[in-house]
């Protein structure tokens, strides 16, 4: 078997992930193969050692950090096998960024857009049902995955895809999830494939995949800019409509992401281009399924009626338009950036969904919110990022508090607790006001019928037992 690493200077740079929690651990794998992490595994559950999956560590749960016990790095899993018309294969440890590039550069296109794909790995994103900005039109990970290849908790290595049956004896959870964009818990499975995405490395170690590709298309990219927020929303509400309406139609964005007021002032203050009266943003992207003065002409035409601030839209047609873009949104995580420093105080951002017809009534309770904040995110499924700024302690567990009454109202209005970055070790409460105790033991039992010694991921969406 694979000697474990124990150097303390090794293991420091893998105890902690974007959560900024910091974990423990006793010795450190990085197996070069399937059969290496099966052998990992079987020796684990047979002496009862935790052992928790790292790879980018990008989580914002603390899913990737450690509580005791052995961390299995997917680094060196990270191969291509093959890349052929509709699908693409390749091993879990690859940077999910690297292999879209490579991809496209054969051209077609894998959709799933978390922001940190530059830094995530595909097993890790399946393993958590990522999705971002594009998810308005394409839908989270899930539906972009064909089959995988899992190492199971006990050693044993499985195939599934949409055909593969869950066995027997295995006791699925059966619940209701919100009609809303969601990641959190266990999904009640239509076949095994269901079972390890979204899982958050509890069930099994994601080797490889292959997933579905589609088209690439040219696509635009747009900085809208609105008088209020209600001007903003309501043009929302109308594009949304016709995308729904017509998925190719001239206006029928794959993206819908909202800047409110803060963010257009942080951006204001970093760079030019923001117009004075600019109290709302919208970025958006409009794939060209028709020639591009149409499409421009439509877009034009809503933004006219619904008080745009139309003569002041940035269009990344060529590399200028790029350029500006990507400054104007820039400078929106460098400036929160900077406050997070300068308060030295973590920030507390949420990650809820609610329904349509509750969009305005989440959206006035993140604008009441008693504290420093912006505002931004994936406003096409209604799923926006607050990012609470306390600059004291005191401020810091008055964030705290307020964000377990804005998961407790998205729960209320009909929506989930974790839209994309899903449970961890920090939402535990929160999936117990979604899903209540009876569900939450139908995870446990699953969980316990496929990992019995229960060492993988321990503490991930579920409390560890005793």
């Amino acid at each position: 078997m694979l000697t474990p690493i124990t150097d303390p200077a090794i293991l420091a740079g893998y105890l902690t992930d974007a959560s900024n929690v910091h974990g423990t651990a006793d010795a450190l794998v990085r197996p070069r193969s399937t059969d290496e992490v099966a052998e990992v595994l079987r020796h684990c559950q047979a002496h009862g050692i935790p052992v928790t999956v790292t790879a980018g560590r990008t989580s914002t749960t603390a899913a990737a950090v450690p509580s005791g016990g052995w961390l299995l790095s997917t680094e060196h899993l990270d191969a291509i096998t093959s890349i052929e018309g509709d699908t693409a294969t390749a091993q879990g440890g690859i940077v999910l960024g690297h292999l879209q590039d490579t991809i496209e550069a054969r051209g077609r296109f894998f959709p799933p857009d978390p922001t940190s794909r530059y830094d995530c790995t595909l097993g890790a994103a399946i393993a958590c049902n990522a999705s971002g900005a594009r998810s308005f039109r394409y839908g989270a990970t899930r539906p972009w995955i064909a089959s995988v290849e899992v190492v199971l908790p006990t050693g044993e290595v499985v195939e599934a895809d949409r055909s593969t049956p869950v066995p027997d004896d295995w006791p699925v959870p059966a619940w209701r999830q919100p009609s809303v964009k969601t990641a959190a818990g266990y999904v009640p499975p239509a076949h095994l494939l269901d079972v390890f995405v979204g899982q958050e490395g509890t069930l099994g170690v994601i080797t490889k995949a292959t997933l579905r590709l589609t088209e690439l298309r040219e696509a635009l990219g747009m900085l809208l800019w609105f008088p209020s927020r209600e001007a903003a929303t309501r043009f929302v509400r109308d594009a949304r409509t016709r995308a729904r309406e017509d998925a190719d139609g001239l206006v029928s964005p794959r993206c819908l992401e909202y800047l409110d007021h803060h963010c257009v002032d942080l951006a204001r203050q970093r760079v030019g281009g923001v117009p004075e009266a600019a109290r709302a943003a919208l970025f958006c992207e409009q794939e060209l399924a028709h020639d591009a003065d149409d499409h421009l002409e439509a877009w034009w035409n809503l933004l006219q009626a619904h008080d745009a601030l139309a003569d002041d839209t940035v269009v990344a047609a060529d590399d200028a338009g790029q350029a500006q873009l990507h400054a104007l949104r820039h400078a929106i995580p460098a400036g929160i950036n900077e406050r997070v420093v300068a308060n030295g105080m973590r920030k507390v951002g949420t990650d809820l969904a609610v329904p349509d017809d509750a969009l305005d009534e989440m959206m006035d309770a993140y604008e009441r919110v008693p504290l420093d904040h912006v505002l931004f995110g994936h406003i096409g499924d209604n799923h926006l990022h607050l990012n609470l700024l306390p600059t004291t302690p005191a401020e810091l567990e008055l964030a705290k508090r307020t964000y377990d009454d804005l998961a407790r109202l998205a729960v209320r209005l009909g929506g989930t607790v974790s839209a994309e970055h899903g449970i961890g070790k920090l939402k535990r409460t929160h999936l117990s006001w979604m899903v209540g105790d009876e569900v939450l033991a139908s995870f446990a039992a699953l969980k316990r019928r496929v990992d019995p010694a229960w060492i993988l991921g321990r503490g991930n969406i579920l409390v560890p037992p005793p």
